[in-house]
Parts: C-alpha cells; sequence; structure tokens
C-alpha cells in the first residue's frame, strides 16, 4: 500500500512537472520555472483539500484549457471563421437574442416636418446553445503513469476533434433553410447527369442563379460567402480553369478563393436535401437521389456563440475492478442566422436515368 503510494505521489509529482513546464511555455517563461511553481502550488494548498482533490483539479483545469485552446484554433480559417461572435453575451449557455421586426424606412431629400415616427417591433428570445458530448474514454492506470501528458494530449486532440467535427456539421444544418420560399431559395443545379448517381452537376450557370437570388433578396455584395460541398467542387474543377488555379492556393483551411463576389469554401458534411428540396434531419442518412448542398450566407446576419466547456474526469482509484481513468468533454456552443432572409441553397438535381 505504502508503495502505491509513493508511486501515486510521483506519479502526481512528474505530471506537475510537465504540466508546468508546457504552460510556462505557452506563457514564454523558463520551463524549470512553471514546473516548481506548479509543485509548490500543490504543496501549499493540498493540505486545505481532500486527499487526491488538488491532482485532480489541477489535470481538469489544465486540460479543459487545452481544450478550449484546441476549439478555439479549430475555428480559424474555416468557413466560420469571420462570422460574428457573441459568446459575451452568453449566460449559463442561454444567448438572449434582439429580434428586429423591420428595419426603418429611409426618407431621401425629406420636406415634410416633423419627420414621422416609425415603431419597430423588438422581440427578446432567449436560445439555449446546442451541447455537445463526447462519449467516454478509458485510460488504465498503466498508460497514464507511463506516458501522461502525451497520452492526454493524444485523448484531449481526439475528443477535440469529434467535437468540432459536430459543431461544423451542426452550424452548417443549422444554416441551410428547411425548404424553398421566397426569403430562403433553395435552388437546384441544372448541369450533366452523373451516369452513376444520376445526380446533375453543378455548371457555372447555376452559380449565377445564385448570385441572382442573392441579388433578389437585397443582400450587399460585401461578406458574401460561399460553401461547397465536396461533389460540387469537384464538378466546377471539371469546367472552370480559373477555379482549378485558385483551388491549389490554400488548403490548408478549406478556402477555395473569390468567385462571382463570394468568399468560396469547401465542406464536405452539409445537410442533405430529398429530391423533393426538403432537408434532412441532422444525421439521417441519404436514400437513393438525395445528396449534399451547398449553401450561401451573408456573414453579418448570422451568429455564432461559445459557453462553457468542462472535463469530467473519474480515477482509476474508484474503479478497482478495471482500474481504468475515464474521460469525456461536455462543450456549448450555437451557429444560426439571425434572420432567415440572407441565404441561398444549391441542392443537386436528379435524373433517375
Amino acid at each position: 500500500m505504502e508503495k502505491m503510494t509513493k508511486m501515486s505521489m510521483l506519479a502526481n509529482l512528474l505530471f506537475n512537472c510537465v504540466m508546468g513546464a508546457v504552460l510556462a511555455i505557452m506563457l514564454g517563461v523558463t520551463p524549470w520555472m512553471g514546473a516548481v511553481a506548479l509543485n509548490v502550488l500543490a504543496i501549499a494548498v493540498g493540505g486545505a483539500l481532500p486527499k487526491g482533490a488538488l491532482h485532480v483539479g489541477v489535470f481538469t483545469e489544465v486540460w479543459t484549457g487545452e481544450l478550449v485552446k484546441s476549439l478555439r484554433g479549430g475555428l480559424e480559417g474555416s468557413w466560420l471563421d469571420g462570422v460574428p461572435d457573441q459568446s459575451t453575451i452568453v449566460n449559463n449557455d442561454v444567448i438572449h437574442l434582439v429580434e428586429v421586426g423591420v428595419d426603418p424606412d429611409v426618407l431621401i431629400n425629406n420636406t415634410t416636418y416633423p419627420i414621422p415616427s416609425q415603431a419597430l417591433d423588438d422581440k427578446d428570445i432567449a436560445v439555449k446553445l446546442d451541447k455537445f458530448q463526447t462519449k467516454v474514454t478509458p485510460i488504465t492506470d498503466d498508460e497514464l503513469y507511463a506516458a501522461s501528458y502525451d497520452k492526454m494530449a493524444r485523448v484531449k486532440e481526439s475528443h477535440s476533434n469529434a467535437i468540432n467535427d459536430s459543431k461544423f456539421t451542426k452550424a452548417a444544418h443549422a444554416l441551410c433553410a428547411q425548404e424553398n420560399t421566397a426569403k430562403t431559395p433553395v435552388l437546384k443545379t441544372t448541369g450533366e447527369r452523373d451516369a452513376e448517381t444520376g445526380r446533375l452537376r453543378l455548371t457555372m450557370a447555376d452559380l449565377v442563379a445564385l448570385k441572382a437570388a442573392m441579388d433578389k433578396l437585397h443582400v450587399p455584395t460585401e461578406n458574401r460567402r460561399l460553401v461547397l460541398c465536396s461533389e460540387h467542387v469537384n464538378d466546377l474543377l471539371l469546367v472552370s480553369q480559373t477555379f482549378r488555379e485558385q483551388y491549389n492556393i490554400d488548403r490548408a483551411t478549406g478556402k477555395v478563393g473569390k468567385l462571382y463576389g463570394f468568399d468560396v469554401y469547401e465542406y464536405a458534411n452539409t445537410p442533405l436535401y430529398t429530391q423533393a428540396g426538403k432537408k434532412k434531419a441532422l444525421g439521417v442518412a441519404a436514400e437513393a437521389g438525395e445528396f449534399n448542398c451547398s449553401f450561401a450566407f451573408f456573414t453579418p446576419r448570422v451568429f455564432k456563440a461559445t459557453g462553457s466547456t468542462k472535463m469530467y474526469y473519474s480515477e482509476a482509484a474508484t474503479d478497482p475492478e478495471y482500474q481504468r481513468n475515464k474521460i469525456n468533454f461536455r462543450h456549448y456552443f450555437l451557429c444560426m442566422p439571425k434572420k432567415a432572409d440572407a441565404g441561398v441553397v444549391m441542392m443537386s438535381g436528379y435524373k433517375a436515368s
């Protein structure tokens, strides 16, 4: 028992050394100073806490911070980069929005006074941020003590990637219209039929039609963003030399370039639409004649918001049968339109034969 306690103390000491050094490097401080400081903190505060609490507290706090940093970095350079961030007004993972009913009329060269008044019907809406939870990852004591930092770094990266994938998928689904209406156009491609799938390819003329639909909605020409699904990207690569040249400039972020006034990005996991033009529920598989869409939006008319992030951790000491540590994360995030009147969807047309 005494041997196990000493091993646990040594493991905690080594972990705090590694974490202190990592944090010191992040802050631009000499690594050994961070290692010493974190262990001094453990000694100073440890007596006032339950046995083992400080190690777990430092552990979860450090790795929660690492995950938050990774999730924030996942948005940089993506098609969500530059979307207005309303995280500062999130309270208890709820955001309160003021939906403006109408914009005021504008008088040009007015000569009539007093200027007439016009009430704007504002409505406060409380929106709960989406909750993203990863499944539990078990890590045995042997794995954790053998290489605690390397193992935890890999686990953190895995959970971060999984959450980011889900966030982008949910955001794309939220920004696409449910169906075709006057204010939420859902257009269909009109190009050559793909012999294997029956899908009609995206053409340059289809992109012009998409631009025209945005123009009809009176969307400003600046800050228009177009997110192409992989199939539509491939269609354009076959027909446009300009698109091919831009496509190879920067593949790291998913950004393709500019086309017809749009900042163009590529994203594979866009929503599916039925042949009748209805958006399918998130996570529902495609059936025959159903394909991923592309979509365009006006960045000032949408928003994103990040809420709390929490790491859940249980020690192997509480699991005598399997001697496993268990870890997962919970993260709150939301992306949605402020108003559904500044976006257009381009779904793939279909011909069975």
